[in-house]
């Protein structure tokens, strides 16, 4: 890492010229922050089935990220997550595609895990796909998705709106990434995800409300996941199936990863499930939908979400239910809302969101 105290005039020459020898760099001046502020490693999570339609939600209230945001940090971070591959530094000033730069060459990497073909991921653009038709002769098509559409039963739309293509391949709405390729991301273009925030009223012994001892309001839990693949807190949640609505995948990701319900004896089936159904059709509203600052993005290929709060305001229905950790998750439990809880991504946004929605402590 190279280090310089300079001028502002100067600043702009220096960074053109480490970008294009491929140095990385920090450079210091009164009133300018670095090219990059994030750490070098940032967890993950375990690909799912990937991508469909979204269906419109009940909602009461509707985020999407404000166009002015901040170039995505998460996205540039040194090092590609579940690999060794280094990506080419963005500074900030360079993230926008409208922007010049000429020299912009980024390292091209898919994982071997996307490349192997698994139903939940595209094929390479532009490679050969056989196919058998009924009389057993073969016949061969290059693959070339249709985007800014539903392709199918892949949901190729973006909740940002028409994304570019060039050169038949999608370009990430947010900017550059230092990346090409897909990564671990199984689709071209968006990835679509949805994450289910289960709340409930933190309560004493005699059923009453606690409130904070500072903020004096009262303070929500939500049901927290510990991944096993990068050890971070995070929402349960997980990948849309082609062709899956939205609020079926919100039940579906919190059964499986927060009540492993796969794995519950026949017994306790029918209950679980009652309780959950229950939750899932009361009034939730949409907490968050857009484009995700992932550490899995790349130039092609990128994370979307739909984030939903169900609120168990009387705690009589998931509340009572004995967390057990399934799926992704290495641990389950119920967790205060409190600023100051390090989370995975961009889920310190989304549950700051929910406690403002419900007058709670932040």
């Amino acid at each position: 890492m190279v280090h310089f105290l300079l001028r502002r005039d100067w600043l702009g020459r220096l960074r053109l010229a480490l970008t294009l020898f491929g140095l990385p760099y920090t450079v210091c001046s009164p009133g300018v922050r670095s090219a990059i502020s994030c750490s070098s490693s940032h967890p993950f999570r375990t690909i799912r089935p990937i991508s469909a339609s979204c269906c419109h939600l009940y909602t009461t209230s509707v985020r999407t990220m404000p166009s002015s945001a901040a170039p995505h940090v998460k996205s540039r971070c040194p090092q590609y997550p579940g690999s060794k591959v280094k990506r080419l530094l963005v500074p900030d000033d360079k993230v926008d595609w409208s922007q010049s730069w000429p020299q912009y060459n980024p390292v091209s990497h898919t994982d071997p895990s996307v490349l192997k073909k698994p139903a939940w991921a595209d094929p390479d653009i532009g490679s050969w796909r056989f196919f058998t038709p009924v009389l057993m002769t073969f016949a061969r098509s290059s693959f070339s998705p249709k985007f800014n559409t539903v392709d199918g039963v892949v949901d190729r739309t973006s909740f940002g709106g028409t994304y570019k293509i060039e050169k038949g391949k999608p370009l990430n709405p947010r900017g550059r990434t230092g990346v090409s390729g897909r990564g671990l991301l199984g689709r071209w273009g968006p990835n679509h995800a949805a994450d289910p925030i289960v709340t409930r009223w933190k309560v004493d012994a005699k059923g009453a409300k606690v409130s904070h001892s500072v903020s004096k309001r009262p303070i929500l839990q939500f049901v927290s996941i510990k991944r096993k693949d990068c050890g971070e807190w995070a929402i349960p949640g997980g990948m849309v199936d082609p062709g899956e609505q939205v609020s079926l995948t919100l039940q579906r990701e919190f059964s499986e990863e927060a009540l492993n319900s796969l794995a519950v004896p026949p017994a306790e089936t029918a209950k679980i499930s009652e309780r959950i159904t229950k939750l899932f059709k009361s009034p939730g509203f949409q907490v968050y939908k857009g484009y995700v600052d992932d550490p899995r993005n790349t130039d092609n290929a990128w994370m979307e979400t739909v984030a939903v709060n169900f609120h168990d305001d009387s705690g009589n229905s998931v509340s009572e239910l004995p967390l057990q950790a399934g799926d992704d998750a290495g641990q389950v439990q119920w967790v205060d809302v409190d600023s100051s809880f390090p989370l995975f991504a961009n889920h310190s946004h989304f549950l700051e969101l929910v406690a403002k929605e419900r007058k709670a402590h932040w």
